[in-house]
C-alpha cells in the first residue's frame, strides 16, 4: 500500500472521529448521552477502512429523549 492510499485511509478514520465528535457534542447540547458512542472497529479493519459511526445501544428512556430533541429540532 503506497503513501497516498495510507494518507486516504487515515483521513477517512479523522473524518469519522470528527463526526463522531460532532455529534456527541450536539446531543449533549440537548442533554443526551450516548455511552455507547464510538466508532465501529469492524468498518475500520482492513486495507482500505470505511469508517462507520456507531450510535450503540440505550435504554427506551433514553431513545424518547433523542426522539423528543429531534422533534423540538424539526422544522
Amino acid at each position: 500500500m503506497g503513501n497516498v492510499e495510507r494518507g486516504s485511509a487515515a483521513e477517512r478514520v479523522m473524518d469519522a472521529e470528527k463526526a463522531q465528535d460532532e455529534l456527541r457534542t450536539a446531543l449533549k447540547a440537548v442533554g443526551v448521552t450516548l455511552p455507547s458512542l464510538s466508532l465501529d472497529g469492524v468498518s475500520l479493519a482492513g486495507d482500505f477502512p470505511r469508517p462507520l459511526v456507531s450510535l450503540g445501544r440505550c435504554t427506551p428512556e433514553l431513545a424518547r429523549r433523542i426522539a423528543e430533541a429531534l422533534r423540538k429540532g424539526a422544522p
